[in-house]
């Protein structure tokens, strides 16, 4: 792995993100983009053919029978296209009901997304702590047979909890019910191997795990339900099956596609095979996780979850009691330092979160936990522990 002075350009200025996307790119990265590039050249249609083949060959054994599908927009945009594209609609000869799986707001999202698209849903909402259970999928698919799929948040980012896919998917299949997944933060990091997660279609983006740039997203989906889903969409720009059968005809994007960010993500994609692949990648990102989390709690901070539910793509603090710590300050001081960190997205506690991806590793956050000491000293706050109230929440909820 290179050295840290690999992952920043001092003369520019740029400070680290430590987000969960848009995130830190590399020098290679963003030099891809210095070039123009016809959007019905056959140069770039060559480049998509590459992307798509390239994201696929990510998931690895059992990727036979599934093709991918690069859509433009942010992640939302592409939750959005997946479930317009893969749940019928009312009037269809066998409509679609989703049952969401909600531990924070993208859970919530999806929700709201099937509601403004008139798809029916249930939704489970385990609150910020907890994940799912495969026991409890189960049960709710069994009471009700009108569930056709399955919406599951793989990382959910506003908590940093990874969500046990694998017994989602097992009771999933076991119910004869469709899985969705929402891998936009943990794809090209966390396997998502079709051999042992079985799912009908799956979104992630460009500017997470692969360390891209913004611009588009992908849905990676089986061939069969692909062609299945014509005439499911309620969108024009959004339909999944429209936007694989003009690829598929012609190789080319439907409207204008984001040519430099198509190149830049192609050499993120260099980058990533060059560190080993997903288990090179994830492996990266688990150690920023651990010098992070030892260092913070070194410092007295103290994680929203439990170790066992930390994912190696973000990590959420409790906000310190002491009076003297001020959020907006903090986040001043360490962005003065080198670091954008993000704000908490919690219902119930006061938070705030420090991503682990990107071209970081751990020398950068170790960097990034002295910043965080340096803010605490300067501020004069005397203890970086969390409301009793909160800890002890959180030992209540706690299986």
């Amino acid at each position: 792995m290179p050295t840290d002075t690999a992952f920043a350009d001092p003369e520019m200025g740029e400070p680290f993100l430590l987000t969960p996307g848009p995130l830190t790119t590399a020098a290679e990265v963003k030099h891809a983009m210095l070039r123009d590039w016809g959007s019905w050249d056959g140069d770039f249609r060559a480049m998509t053919a590459r992307l798509r083949a390239g994201i696929l060959a990510l998931l690895g054994p059992g990727a036979e029978g599934f093709d991918c599908v690069p859509m433009q927009g942010s992640g939302s945009y592409l939750v959005e296209a997946m479930i317009g594209s893969f749940v019928p609609p009312a009037g269809a000869a066998r409509p679609g009901k989703v049952l969401v799986l909600a531990n924070g707001a993208y859970g919530l999202r999806a929700a709201e997304t099937c509601r403004v698209l008139g798809r029916p849903f249930t939704l489970i909402d385990k609150g910020d702590y907890l994940p799912p259970r495969g026991p409890e999928v189960a049960a709710a698919l069994a009471a009700d047979p009108a569930i056709s799929h399955v919406l599951a948040i793989h990382c959910e980012t506003s908590s940093g909890i990874l969500n046990p896919l694998p017994e989602i998917a097992a009771a999933t299949a076991a119910a004869g019910r469709q899985l969705l997944i929402d891998s936009m933060s943990a794809f090209g990091a966390v396997p998502l191997g079709p051999e042992a997660i079985a799912f009908q279609a799956m979104v992630s983006s460009a500017n997470k795990c692969i360390e891209g740039v913004p611009g588009f997203g992908f849905v990676v989906a089986r061939s069969d339900a692909l062609a299945q889903a014509a005439g499911n969409s309620h969108s024009l720009a959004l339909d999944v099956h429209a936007q694989w059968a003009a690829m598929n005809r012609t190789g080319q994007w439907r409207f204008t596609p984001p040519t430099h960010a198509v190149a830049a993500f192609l050499r993120a994609l260099e980058l990533h095979a060059a560190e080993g692949g997903v288990a090179g990648r994830g492996a990266r990102y688990g150690r920023n996780r651990d010098t992070l989390v030892s260092g913070m709690r070194a410092l007295g901070f103290e994680t929203l979850l439990e170790d066992r539910w930390l994912s190696p793509i973000i990590v959420t603090f409790f906000t310190p009691a002491d009076p003297a710590f001020d959020f907006a300050r903090f986040y001043d001081l360490m962005k003065a330092a080198g670091f954008i960190i993000y704000p908490g997205k919690l219902t119930i506690v006061d938070s705030f979160r420090m991503g682990c991806i990107g071209a970081l590793d751990h020398a950068i956050m170790a960097r990034a936990v002295a910043a965080a000491g340096e803010a605490l000293r300067t501020m004069g706050v005397r203890s970086a522990a969390p409301p009793a109230a909160a800890l002890a929440a959180r030992s209540a909820i706690a299986p």
